[in-house]
């Protein structure tokens, strides 16, 4: 999810050159020691050799929950989706994000998969390798799996890239040969030709599911399809995309003779995204959703609604919809603090417009007339005949918090309480909750819920989107994918009474009614906000907005939360709090530096990054997205390492659009 990895993108590191050359071995990898110093001879001989070998990859490409928060629960934050105490200000706020001057390109995992695959196929081709031959397939099957994702990650970051798919000398001119970036519809073909390798392979449902299933690798495959194909749609007619007028690509000499026939392309992607979604949403059913939106009594903690509980249950391997799940255990030492952070606010929240982006249950949008809608004094009236997953994960003043007490209910949000626990918004995501007394019984860190890596309702959306926009119209399988998932969420299946209700200048709130500076019709619009409903805190928006070039329009672009001062300001949890609590100040609204909430003057919604009017609130006049930022910088000495030159102007990596060939330098547009 890029919202997290522009940290980590900005790190320093070692160089490229040593990246290509040098393997990425870790301490807790079976004490083994490095396996660039471990002879084919005494490894990658047997099924055993092959288990463990991938798991040493599995955190770097796959999302889980771990540490001190909300976990996966935080990846839509700096999105119209979430906000946290701490706005992403190197997205936002222009000339604050700089080329880097240091910094890798991270080829360690692709290093560690092209080693493997190098010394395994030869072997497993002459079937001298010993064990179960469905295991062996299996284990080179998530080898495959775990390079295509790497490379997506690839993808999505820099747009063209380097491709490399065998170890490389430690010899400086095949190096810089090796650094040369492939357009990036060829880095995506590759990841779907090892995804396909991957599918062939794997086995499904296998190991519980907390290993790479068949099942996972066609979500992941419709996944990095629709990404390209709706990218490559979107921002066709820019320097982003190979072909397209100022595209850097087009003036290295590595690339004479390079055409591309865009619209082809594009179909190309969609159609196989369609395929692949389709594989699994023919055969994987969607989890049930009770309608019940609370635990019925302390002793009924589970068993209440299995859609909920999906999101938060020790054990997801019960659920079909869950293709591929982590597991924690306490003894082992993989836990994590995500239920407690749920039940205090972990310093994130959910913004009105994804609130208001939810549906009637009669299927109308809360503006419609004869909607039902019963406004937004409290958070329950927000709540009320609404799409049972803005019901179910967004926390009103009377849902349950907890079980472990009598009446404990979450009440009026906690929006002053210290950052690592506030209601950023005043809308707190209950998705990861775990009502189970036994959940974190010691410290913080002690939870063991687990977390989605793939369930197939993304199948569903992949293809009705992929569908859309491949024929304009939807067929019948996109026609019955919709009608489940609404039908699952407790709202009307007819998505027709939906669009002909929707006006699109009412919308404008969210990101996604936008392709560039141009709203889209409602028909699309009402898939994309299927998608958002659907997948809310689980880490897709940012991409998704990046691959609609959706971010075009936003300008001074204001986070809001819940209403404020209509009534809520006056409840006695911010008027008569508890001497020596944390929000014994009350509310604070003179935009000063001991200002804790948003003045009414300015809107009675709380803006969390309108609380402090001071200087050094570079985001206090809200958003602003830079043309640059759809793609990452190449860091410059990146570019120097990789240039037969030893200068940037020279090198085969070249620098982004709208990004300059210079350390430390702001983005041009």
């Amino acid at each position: 999810m890029k919202i997290i990895k522009l940290n980590k993108k900005l790190m320093s590191a070692i160089g490229l050159l040593a990246l290509l050359v040098t393997f990425n071995s870790c301490n807790d990898f079976l004490d083994r020691p490095p396996l660039s110093q471990v002879g084919p001879g005494v490894f990658l001989n047997s099924e055993a050799d092959l288990a463990s070998y991938p798991i040493n990859y599995y955190n770097s490409v796959f999302p889980s929950h771990g540490g001190w928060g909300v976990g996966i629960g935080n990846y839509d934050n700096g999105t119209d989706n979430q906000a946290t105490a701490n706005p992403n200000l190197n997205l936002y706020t222009k000339g604050t994000w700089l080329v880097p001057n240091t910094g890798s390109l991270g080829f360690e995992t692709i290093r560690g998969c092209n080693y493997f695959l190098e010394q395994v196929l030869p072997k497993w081709k002459a079937g001298k390798i010993s064990g179960n031959t469905q295991n062996i397939n299996h284990y080179i099957g998530e080898m495959y799996m775990i390079r295509a994702m790497a490379y997506f990650d690839k993808l999505d970051t820099y747009g063209d890239f380097p491709i490399v798919l065998n170890t490389l000398p430690d010899q400086e001119e095949v190096l810089i040969a090796a650094a040369k970036r492939a357009p990036r519809n060829k880095v995506a073909r590759q990841i779907l030709s090892d995804l396909d390798s991957a599918i062939l392979l794997l086995s499904s449902s296998s190991f519980n599911k907390v290993r790479i299933t068949k099942e996972a690798a066609q979500i992941a495959k419709s996944r990095v399809a629709l990404y390209e194909g709706s990218f490559l749609n979107y921002h066709k007619g820019t320097p982003r995309v190979p072909g397209g007028p100022g595209w850097p690509g087009a003036s290295m000499d590595y690339n004479k003779g390079f055409s591309i026939d865009i619209d082809a392309e594009i179909n190309f992607f969609l159609d196989q995204a369609m395929a692949a979604a389709k594989e699994v949403a023919d055969k994987i059913a969607l989890t049930a959703n009770s309608g019940v939106t609370n635990p019925p009594a302390r002793d009924k903690f589970s068993g209440w609604n299995q859609y909920f509980e999906m999101f938060g249950s020790k054990d997801l391997a019960k659920f079909p919809e869950v293709a591929m799940w982590r597991q924690y255990n306490v003894s082992l030492g993989v836990t994590h603090g995500v239920t407690i952070y749920v039940e205090r606010g972990g310093n994130t929240g959910y913004t009105k417009s994804l609130v208001d982006s939810y549906l009637m249950k009669n299927g109308l949008p809360w503006y419609a007339p004869g909607s039902g809608y019963q406004g937004d004094l409290k958070i329950m009236d927000v709540k009320k005949d609404r799409d049972l997953r803005l019901q179910l994960f967004l926390a009103g003043e009377e849902d349950v918090r907890t079980v472990k007490k009598d009446a404990d209910v979450f009440g009026r949000p906690s929006i002053i309480n210290i950052a690592e626990t506030r209601d950023v918004t005043g809308y707190r995501s209950r998705k990861y909750l775990n009502y189970d007394p036994t959940e974190a019984p010691g410290s913080d860190l002690t939870c063991i819920s687990g977390s989605i890596v793939f369930r197939a309702a993304e199948a569903y959306l992949n293809y009705i989107e992929a569908c859309y926009m491949r024929k304009k119209t939807l067929d019948g399988n996109a026609d019955k994918y919709w009608k489940d998932l609404r039908t699952r969420a407790g709202v009307d299946p007819d998505y027709t009474k939906t669009i002909a209700a929707t006006d699109m200048n009412k919308e404008k709130s969210d990101w996604g009614a936008y392709s560039g500076n141009v709203l889209v019709d409602a028909t699309l619009y009402n898939i994309r906000r299927e998608r958002r409903n659907e997948l809310a805190s689980e880490g897709f928006r940012f991409n998704d907005v990046v691959r609609w070039r959706a971010m075009d329009q936003v300008s001074n672009y204001i986070v809001e939360g819940f209403n404020l001062w209509d009534e809520a300001y006056n409840d006695k949890f911010y008027t008569d709090p508890k001497p020596g609590e944390v929000t014994s100040t009350g509310l604070i609204a003179d935009g000063s530096s001991k200002a804790n909430v948003s003045n009414k003057s300015l809107s009675k919604y709380l803006r969390p990054y309108q609380i402090v009017n001071l200087s050094t609130n570079l985001v206090f006049n809200g958003y602003n997205w830079s043309k640059a930022n759809y793609l990452s910088p190449i860091p410059y000495r990146q570019m120097q390492l990789a240039s037969p030159t030893g200068d940037a102007a020279t090198s085969n990596l070249y620098q982004n659009p709208y990004w300059p060939s210079e350390a430390n330098a702001a983005a041009l547009e």
